[in-house]
C-alpha cells in the first residue's frame, strides 16, 4: 500500500509539472482524394484519381512552450503530398505548405518567422468559396490570379498577427530576398477585419516584387536567386511578372443556418508575357458571391458564382479582353467529426479572342471557351 502511495505521489507531482510547464507537440494532418471528371483537358474528356479536390493532403507538427508571463514559444511544420502516389508537393519540399517558429503573447500578440501565407489568405480567403470549409482549391479564380487559394506561399517572411480587440484584427507580414539586391524577389502584406455579431468584413493588400524575369546579379532570370521570396515552380507560369499587386476585401453574413458572402479583389500584373504580351500589363477583377446552408449537423450544400474581367495593356495577338464566368456547386455530409464525403461540379465559360477555360483544379486547360468539372471523394483528419 505504501509503494502505490508513493508510486501516486510520483505521477502526481510529474503531472503537475507537466501542466505547468504546458509544453505540447502536436501530430495533425488530413487527407482528401476522391474521383474527377473533366469534359475538356486540351480537347479531351479526362477521368482521374485526384488527390486534394477540395483541401490539399498533409500532415504537420506543431508545438508551444510555455514561457511564463503569457508569452508562449510556438512552431509549426506542415507537408504537402499527393495521396495518389506519395510524392512531395510545393515543388517537393519536406515542409512546402508552412514552415515557422515565433512567439504568441496574452498581450502583444503572435510574431512568427519562416515559410508561411500572407495576410489577404489570413484574412480575406475564409470569406470566399476557396474557403476549406467551402470549396476551395476547385473554386479558385482564374489562375488564382488574386491568390486566395494560396498557390503561392512565401518564404523568409517575418509575419505578426495582432490579438482581437473587440472583434478587430489586423496583420503584416514582408518577406526578405535574401539577396544583395534588396528590392527583388520580395513580398509584403497588410489586412485586417472586424466580426461585429453575424458580420465579417475584412480587407487586405500584397504586393510581390520579382515573381518574373528580372536582372539578380548579372543574370536575366529573378530565379537565379533561389532563396529569394517567391519560388517560380509556385507561380503559375503564364502570369509571372515583375510587380504583381492585389488589393481585396470581402463580407460573410450568417442567419440561422446559411451564411452569404461577397468578395472582390484587384490583381495588376506589370512586366509579364502572359496573353502573349511582351513586357505587358494585366489587371484582374474578381466578383464573387457565394452562400452555404446547413441542412443538419452533419449535411451542408453551397453555391458560388464568380466573374473575373481582365484587361490587357500591350496586347498584339488578342483582339478582346479575357473574361471569365464561373458557377460552382458543392454538397458535404459529415460521417464524423474528423471524415466527410463530398460532391462538387464547377462550369467555367470563357470569352474573349483566344481565350480558353482554365479552371484552376480541372487537369489543364480546355481548347474552347467551356468546362465542366466534377468530383466525388472523402476527406478524414487526424
Amino acid at each position: 500500500m505504501k509503494k502505490i502511495s508513493i508510486a501516486a505521489a510520483c505521477v502526481t507531482a510529474f503531472a503537475a509539472a507537466s501542466a505547468h510547464a504546458q509544453s505540447s507537440v502536436t501530430l495533425y494532418g488530413l487527407v482528401d482524394a476522391g474521383i474527377a471528371y473533366t469534359n475538356n483537358v486540351g480537347g479531351s474528356g479526362r477521368v482521374a484519381l485526384a488527390s486534394g479536390n477540395i483541401s490539399g493532403s498533409r500532415f504537420g507538427l506543431k508545438g508551444a512552450e510555455d514561457l511564463g508571463g503569457g508569452l508562449k514559444a510556438i512552431f509549426l511544420l506542415e507537408n504537402g503530398f499527393s495521396v495518389n502516389n506519395g510524392q512531395l508537393g510545393q515543388n517537393s519540399r519536406l515542409f512546402g505548405r508552412q514552415a515557422y517558429v515565433g512567439l504568441s503573447s496574452n498581450t502583444f500578440g503572435t510574431l512568427t518567422m519562416g515559410r508561411q501565407y500572407d495576410d489577404v489568405v489570413d484574412f480575406v480567403a475564409p470569406l470566399s468559396a476557396t474557403a476549406g470549409t467551402f470549396g476551395d482549391s476547385g473554386f479558385a479564380h482564374p489562375y488564382d490570379n488574386d491568390n486566395l487559394q494560396h498557390s503561392v506561399r512565401f518564404n523568409n517572411s517575418v509575419k505578426y498577427t495582432s490579438l482581437n480587440y473587440g472583434g478587430f484584427k489586423f496583420g503584416g507580414m514582408y518577406a526578405f530576398s535574401n539577396n544583395t539586391d534588396f528590392a527583388v524577389s520580395r513580398a509584403y502584406s497588410a489586412a485586417a477585419s472586424y466580426t461585429f455579431g453575424s458580420l465579417t468584413a475584412a480587407a487586405g493588400y500584397l504586393q510581390t516584387n520579382g515573381s518574373g524575369a528580372k536582372t539578380v546579379s548579372g543574370t536575366t532570370s529573378a530565379f537565379t536567386n533561389t532563396a529569394g521570396a517567391v519560388d517560380q515552380a509556385e507561380v503559375k507560369g503564364s502570369l509571372t511578372s515583375d510587380v504583381q499587386r492585389t488589393v481585396a476585401a470581402g463580407l460573410n453574413y450568417g442567419f440561422g443556418p446559411a451564411v452569404v458572402g461577397f468578395v472582390y479583389s484587384h490583381s495588376q500584373y506589370q512586366g509579364t508575357s502572359a496573353f502573349g504580351l511582351s513586357n505587358g500589363s494585366v489587371r484582374f477583377d474578381n466578383y464573387e458571391v457565394n452562400g452555404m446552408y446547413n441542412f443538419t449537423p452533419a449535411f451542408k450544400a453551397g453555391l458560388s458564382y464568380a466573374y473575373t474581367d481582365a484587361h490587357l495593356s500591350g496586347a498584339t495577338s488578342y483582339g478582346a479582353d479575357p473574361k471569365w464566368n464561373q458557377v460552382n456547386a458543392i454538397a458535404r455530409y459529415s460521417l464524423s467529426k474528423r471524415t466527410e464525403l463530398y460532391a462538387e461540379a464547377m462550369f467555367q465559360h470563357a470569352t474573349g479572342n483566344k481565350n480558353v477555360a482554365v479552371m484552376y483544379n480541372a487537369g489543364g486547360s480546355s481548347s474552347t471557351g467551356n468546362q465542366v468539372m466534377g468530383a466525388v471523394g472523402m476527406l478524414t483528419r487526424f
